[in-house]
Order: C-alpha cells, then sequence, then structure tokens
C-alpha cells in the first residue's frame, strides 16, 4: 500500500492519521469466498497474481489506476480479473518474457473483486493490459456509467480519497 504524505482527521476512528492510503487491494478473487474452507486446498491454486479455481476459473490480479486531480497519484485498486482458459495460458507463458508488452494485446476480463465504496463491481467488464515484468497489468474498465468506471476515466480528489480511507478504516484502530 502506498501512501500520501497528507494526514487527515478520520470521521470514522476520531483519530489524526499522519499518511492518506493510495491503494487497496484483495488478496484473493472474491469466488474464492464461495468454496468451503475445508475445500480450499484442493480447489484453488494461486500465487500472488495468478489463481485457478476447479481447473476451471482463472484470474489475474491487476490495478485499476485512478488519476488524482488536486494531488499526486494514481490512486490504485489492487483487483482481480477473469481470464479466458486461452488468454491465462497465454498471460503463464509470456510470464517471464521482456517486451511481453508490445507482444500481447488486451485481454477481456470480468472484475471479480468486490470493491467497497461502491455499487456492486463484480462481474463490471475490463481490458486486462500487460505491463513489463514485475509490473501487474493494468485493467481499463468498459466505459460506463458505473461510479468506478466514472472515476477512472475522470479521476478523483484527495477528500474523495479520504471519504474512501474513512470508510475503510479499520474499527480496530479506535
Amino acid at each position: 500500500m502506498s501512501n500520501y504524505q497528507e494526514g487527515y482527521l478520520c470521521r470514522c476512528c476520531g483519530k489524526y492519521h499522519t499518511e492518506l492510503p493510495m491503494s487497496y487491494g484483495s488478496p484473493v478473487p472474491d469466488y474464492c469466498y464461495d468454496v468451503p474452507s475445508e475445500e480450499q486446498e484442493h480447489r484453488i491454486k494461486m500465487n500472488e497474481d495468478l489463481c485457478i479455481i476447479d481447473d476451471e476459473y482463472f484470474f489475474i490480479r491487476g490495478c485499476i489506476e485512478i488519476p488524482v486531480i488536486d494531488g499526486e497519484g494514481p490512486f490504485i485498486w489492487d483487483v482481480w480479473v477473469s481470464l479466458s482458459k486461452g488468454n491465462f495460458d497465454k498471460t503463464n507463458e509470456f510470464l517471464e518474457v521482456e517486451g511481453r508488452e508490445q507482444q500481447l494485446e488486451p485481454m477481456f476480463g470480468w472484475l471479480s473483486t468486490s470493491i467497497p465504496c461502491y455499487p456492486e463491481t463484480i462481474n463490471l467488464k475490463t481490458m486486462v493490459h500487460t505491463r513489463s515484468v514485475g509490473v501487474r497489468p493494468y485493467i481499463e474498465l468498459e466505459p460506463t456509467e458505473h461510479p468506478l468506471a466514472i472515476e477512472q476515466r475522470e479521476g478523483i480528489t484527495i477528500e474523495r480519497i479520504k471519504q474512501i480511507a474513512e470508510e475503510l478504516c479499520d474499527e480496530a484502530e479506535q
């Protein structure tokens, strides 16, 4: 998680936080939560960037980057996107290939992370843009009227980022 140096007084917990979080993420695709815990070891194969459920559903981790209008950015949602088996296999084939970003066309995927602070985001249409080795893919949302898609196109303010931080504030800090 990266942070912005501007602090803020959190309306959620009442404390002053010295840095504003500039990224949030999800450790697994939301569909992993549908697999009973006692079955996860046998049904889910994953590392930090790729996930397969039941040898049938394929996911890649990437970044929805949102420009920050009145500050340094971007603000980032670290998310999971489903891919077809063919595109997942192609991604695996080029995993460590230098210059892969020039060789792979953008791939269609379905957003597979429910992002808080927005209306439901599961199954928003996306395009996955491969970047250089060591950099997670850029996730481009279909240009709809969904608030997350609008923010990706038009940017957000530091005040909006503070609102997100307050909504996601860890109540254990209170």
